[in-house]
């Protein structure tokens, strides 16, 4: 039984995505997924929280997102009735979280009767672009302040990528603490546009941590997480992006393992030509770190209509073994 929790199209998610909603979920159905989360892009409620492709006319780019937002919801309900028969749709959304504010607008967005979960995500570090490109990446590393008296192993006066590492969960763990999100999206995506993006944290030859102020943060928030029930997503999306390893690398996996952590699945696919895409790979990840099962969300009795009528419906935790994507994966192509 194949599945993702983390997918978007490029009718609600233009210039970073592809493909109609309904393709994409059509595509999904021939690759033989049974169940599928869609989760398009939050709106953003401010000119600096604009990529630089919307920035052509910025009051435009902000005045279409929430009336996207509502468009998306109708779609996705019109999709999760169509198909029902075919596949289980589940319908949410990709958080982000830029500064305190976005918790409320997130559980707000939430409240919606047809929505079943969001993804908590962090794309930025002081509000700038992480994932974007390496001018982005560069310029949020230089927003970083230093503080001298803090125990980095760089005594450099000027930040680093170790500094920047730190922001990052720092500003993670307000995300978490705010939102308390299901799924957690990509525990380290701060790693992609790095100098060294399959870098370790944690050596276990020598059981020390290389960066220990940074992997004192992780280990704070992978604890935060457990301590709601959260699931961090094994998100394939690092692979085709060029990195050795899945989101999240194998030593911060290894450590949500001894947790007793759970975790979910995706492809945090852009399109139909990514859906799935390196499904193998990081099935074989999964399995070398002795996981055998993967979870996933089902719905209980009937969801909330299109015209709003209706409860929110009720959701329960569904396990899925490894074996049965791996059955399913193993005859297709990439």
């Amino acid at each position: 039984m194949a599945f993702t929790m983390h997918s978007h199209s490029g009718q609600f998610c233009p210039g970073h995505a592809k493909d109609s909603l309904e393709t994409v979920v059509q595509h999904a159905i021939s690759r033989g997924y049974k169940t599928m989360g869609l989760t398009e892009h939050m709106p953003r409620t401010a000119r600096a929280d604009l990529y630089p492709e919307e920035l052509d006319d910025p009051d435009a780019s902000l005045a279409v997102l929430f009336p996207r937002h509502d468009a998306y919801l109708l779609e996705a309900q019109r999709m999760r009735d169509k198909y029902a028969g075919q596949i289980h749709i589940l319908i949410g959304f990709e958080g982000e979280w830029l500064r305190d504010e976005y918790a409320g607008l997130v559980l707000g967005l939430a409240r919606h009767e047809a929505v079943d979960y969001f993804i908590g995500s962090l794309h930025h570090v002081n509000g700038i672009p992480i994932d974007f490109d390496k001018a982005l990446y560069q310029k949020a590393l230089e927003s970083v302040a230093v503080d001298p008296l803090s125990s980095f192993s760089s005594s450099d006066q000027k930040p680093t990528e170790e500094h920047m590492y730190a922001r990052y969960y720092d500003e993670h763990l307000e995300m978490l603490q705010a939102q308390k999100p299901r799924v957690v999206g990509h525990f380290d995506l701060i790693r992609l546009l790095s100098s060294d993006p399959d870098r370790r944290m944690f050596d276990n030859e020598t059981r020390t941590p290389l960066w220990p102020a940074v992997w004192s943060r992780i280990l704070r928030n992978l604890e935060y997480v457990r301590s709601y029930g959260g699931w961090l997503e094994v998100n394939s999306a690092a692979l085709r992006k060029g990195l050795a390893e899945p989101y999240p690398a194998r030593d911060i996996a290894e450590e949500w393992i001894r947790m007793g952590g759970r975790f979910t699945l995706s492809d945090d696919s852009h399109g139909i030509a990514q859906i799935g895409t390196n499904y193998a790979r990081t099935t074989a990840y999964l399995e070398s770190l002795g996981v055998q099962t993967v979870w996933t969300l089902e719905r209980v009795g009937e969801p909330a209509t299109v015209d709003g009528s209706g409860r929110k419906a009720e959701l329960r935790d569904k396990e899925v073994r490894l074996d049965a994507i791996k059955a399913v994966v193993a005859g297709w192509d990439s």
